[in-house]
């Protein structure tokens, strides 16, 4: 079966979906982009994109960072999206991404006299970690770029070096992932994901002012906590609370919700198990996306007529 991918206002097989290799974005790091995920229920035999709208607004914040004129409104780049999810035909989970790119064909960093384009593409998409088993993780001796450096609250491709060399080298050290620090030494959030933690019960999250990206799937659990009666806590987090917090998980797109089992090789709670906060938001969450919680089904984009 052919694949398709949107490419500059047509759908495209994806083989032939190609770029120019002076591209601006390629040579410079000049793109947005989202990650976003379509989970399939095969008991109603449909796909559901999971908060779409959300992800495309967030994106055209981060267009607005980078002086990016969208060719598109958020309702149209949903349009898009569903009609390539159904070209595709997918009867099973998938990654979304969407990317808005500098295109034009230019030596220099310069944003101005730059138009924007428009690509996305879909996949098969998994589990990006073992949920079960939980993460070994460390703290890294990279800190993350600040919001004047390459702002974290914007999605933008370049900044992603950062990620690529923190988690290298926690792989490379043996690890599964890291925790990030800031430049004032204090907690951010993971290679590419959030940071939620648990201690006597309430669950903790860093502030959006402390160079993370603000996760979608961030802003989901912070609500279903709510909603479970969970009290919830935004604040600066210090590197040794890592060490004797109750539970810790790393949520996103990717990540959904993944339990931390040590960091820095210190055990997470009792036993580096899956603690019964985290349990709860999971179980709940991997029902929400799948439509199949009627409170939260307008999260819930279906793709199939």
């Amino acid at each position: 079966m052919k694949e398709y991918v949107f490419l500059n206002g047509k759908y495209v097989e994806a083989d032939k979906a190609v770029i120019p290799v002076r591209t601006h974005a390629f040579l410079y790091g000049t793109s947005v982009f989202e990650g976003i995920r379509a989970y399939y229920n095969e008991e109603e035999k449909q796909l559901y994109a999971f908060r779409m709208k959300e992800h495309y607004e967030r994106m055209l914040r981060s267009a607005k960072v980078m002086f990016m004129n969208s060719p598109y409104t958020v309702e149209e780049y949903m349009e898009i999206n569903i009609e390539l999810l159904k070209k595709n035909g997918y009867k099973q989970d998938v990654y979304i991404r969407p990317t808005l790119y500098k295109s034009a064909i230019k030596v220099g960093p310069g944003l101005y006299d730059n138009e924007d384009s428009y690509l996305v593409f879909t996949t098969p998409f998994g589990n990006y970690y073992d949920a079960a088993a939980g993460l070994n993780v460390c703290v890294s001796s990279w800190r993350r770029t600040s919001d004047n450096a390459i702002p974290p609250r914007a999605k933008v491709s370049g900044a992603y070096a950062n990620a690529a060399l923190i988690k290298t080298d926690a792989h490379n050290f043996g690890f599964d992932d890291a925790i990030v620090l800031s430049e004032a030494g204090q907690v951010t959030e993971g290679s590419a994901m959030n940071m939620m933690f648990v201690r006597n019960g309430k669950l903790i999250t860093t502030n959006t002012t402390d160079d993370i990206l603000v996760g979608v799937t961030r802003n989901t659990i912070i609500e279903l906590a709510g909603d479970l009666g969970i009290e919830v806590e935004e604040r600066a987090v210090d590197r040794t609370e890592l060490y004797i917090m109750d539970e810790i998980f790393c949520c996103g797109t990717g990540a959904q919700i993944t339990p931390i089992a040590s960091v820095d090789k210190r055990v997470i709670g009792d036993s580096g198990k899956i603690g019964p906060v985290t349990a709860q938001l999971q179980k709940l969450y991997y029902d929400v996306v799948k439509g199949k919680v009627s409170k939260y089904k307008h999260w819930c984009t279906p793709v199939y007529d």
